[in-house]
């Protein structure tokens, strides 16, 4: 097996980079694939996420690691031959740090919450993307669906040298419950439509990753 390396990184804090990986980690545990995740960000919050799932037995289906920022090409290495996917989870900075993480992707996705601060901080990531000759997915995050801001950075994105993902995630109370209880926003609310916004924008990531 040789697994898919998925990178979510953001140059401003407050994205939802967190929160975005453990919904695509447990949409594809949801899906039948065998999933790790990497918090490379010294805040943890994927791994106390994480931990909260342990603690509440809930933590079969997903393996966790932790690396420093040189430490990432050789534990997705190791991962990537046990698991079909490999989430790594970044801290809110661009610079040399990222590349190795960048490098060892097969794709870099990007959340973009519904501000203009967003959209400039998204131009150095795809840059570095860029330079490193990786593809990017640029996701729409915490947006109020029908106000004319998230119709304008959706415009923004779309004029993006990347991939913009059809699915948008909206600002939704759900996504913050269910990190703080170590759950996903599938086991939170099974049919809710946080839940089905995860699901399809991971059918969106599978595909570009041939999964």
């Amino acid at each position: 097996m040789t697994g898919k390396i998925i990178t979510v990184a953001q140059q401003k804090g407050g994205s939802g980079k967190t929160t975005l990986s453990a919904g695509l980690a447990m949409a594809a545990v949801e899906a039948g694939k065998s999933v790790a995740i990497i918090d490379s960000d010294p805040q943890g919050s994927l791994g106390r996420w994480f931990m909260a799932r342990h603690e509440a037995g809930r933590a079969d289906g997903v393996n966790f690691s932790t690396a420093s920022a040189w430490g990432i090409a050789f534990e997705c290495d190791k991962l990537k031959a046990d698991h079909d996917l490999v989430i790594v989870d970044t801290p809110p900075k661009v610079d040399a740090d990222l590349r190795p993480a960048f490098r060892a992707s097969d794709l870099i996705i990007v959340p973009v919450s519904a501000s203009q601060v967003d959209v400039w901080a998204t131009e150095s990531v795809l840059e570095l993307a860029e330079r490193e000759d990786r593809p990017a997915m640029v996701v729409l995050n915490r947006a109020r669906s029908g106000t004319r801001l998230a119709t304008e950075i959706g415009e923004a994105i779309s004029g993006m040298p990347c991939i913009t993902a059809d699915t948008v995630i909206s600002n939704r109370v759900v996504y913050a419950e269910a990190m703080g209880q170590g759950k996903s926003v599938g086991e939170a609310q099974r049919t809710g439509p946080a839940a089905q916004e995860m699901r399809a924008l991971s059918k969106e990531v599978f595909k570009q990753l041939g999964l």
